[in-house]
């Protein structure tokens, strides 16, 4: 994932969305539902329920 992180950091993208095997789930555990939110310039990371994520931005985001 840190490959792709540094991609997304040269283009210049503000936060990444990661949805990982505990988001969705696997045979033996079951979803949380939640994604992790990378902020581009702090590195800070940040778990949220996939329903709370519209919110998160748009504190942080305005055009």
């Amino acid at each position: 994932i840190g490959k792709r992180y540094r991609r997304q950091d040269e283009i210049g993208t503000p936060y990444c969305i990661t949805f990982d095997f505990n988001t969705v789930g696997t045979e033996t555990d079951a979803a949380d539902g939640c994604v992790t939110i990378r902020e581009r310039d702090s590195m800070e990371q940040v778990r949220l329920p996939i329903g709370e994520v519209k919110a998160w931005l748009a504190q942080r985001v305005s055009f």
